[in-house]
């Protein structure tokens, strides 16, 4: 089904009309300098809700992303969070109002050691809560088996834990997480999967940006589907794997 921003994917009543929306994006244009990537895109994600983004390659999907975390340009549209406006706020705000981010390079510091790294996910404290490095401990056991190791010489799934320990030592309500599989080893991707299943389990909401489509729609409450960075289609994980359009268009068949 094509996109339609007031109706709800899962039971048919009006999108705007729930009141346990988190992040609401309506209209939003963004892009990098004078480069618009993102043309009128709308997108929500409730309250504890799983949420994958998928879509060909520059399609705009971590744009998107990135856009919600202040890291675009924007020219045009807004976001809110939790009824709070963020649009076109910086990073280090969007991190104070419940938001973590994994971005999909880039997203550990190499020459620090396990440890080191998730206290600098509680930057903005002025104490590292130990009660949230336990908890992070206990999501990734490996992490505190390796917390003496520097990072940057842990393997590629286990630096990808790190970085969503990282993001979660805040204890976000929502955590963006932008092709968290890209690199893996296939025996690997499961596991990944299975622990962003348990984080959203446990209450926090994702917001996904994921290349294997497939497995993220079969996994996720919700999906949109982007092309040429504008809105084509939304609808629950199940309903888009089983639209033969979706699947021709944007699944391989």
């Amino acid at each position: 089904m094509s996109v339609d921003a007031n109706r709800s994917a899962t039971s048919g009543a009006g999108i705007e009309d729930r009141s346990d929306v988190l992040l609401r994006v309506r209209g939003l244009d963004a892009g990098y300098g004078d480069l618009q990537i993102l043309t009128d895109v709308d997108m929500d994600v409730f309250d504890g809700e799983y949420v994958t983004i998928v879509g060909p390659n520059g399609a705009g999907k971590s744009t998107t992303m990135k856009s919600v975390f202040g890291l675009t340009a924007l020219m045009g549209g807004d976001i809110q969070f939790k009824d709070e406006d963020i649009t076109g706020r910086k990073p280090e705000n969007i991190i104070h109002v419940g938001v973590g981010y994994v971005p999909q390079n880039d997203n550990i510091f190499s020459a620090l050691t396990v440890e080191e790294n998730l206290e600098m996910g509680a930057y903005i404290l002025d104490d590292v809560p130990q009660d949230a490095i336990r908890a992070v401990y206990d999501r990734f056991p490996i992490l505190e088996e390796r917390k003496h190791q520097k990072a940057g010489t842990m393997s590629g799934g286990q630096q990808q834990m790190l970085a969503m320990g990282r993001a979660l030592m805040l204890d976000p309500d929502l955590l963006l997480l932008d092709e968290p599989s890209a690199g893996l080893a296939p025996d690997l991707v499961d596991e990944m999967f299975d622990k962003i299943d348990e984080i959203n389990d446990a209450g926090t909401a994702i917001l996904m940006v994921e290349q294997n489509a497939k497995e993220a729609l079969r996994r996720c409450d919700r999906g949109y589907v982007l092309a040429n960075g504008q809105n084509r289609y939304m609808d629950t994980g199940s309903a888009l794997l089983e639209d033969e359009q979706v699947r021709q268009d944007f699944l391989g068949g």
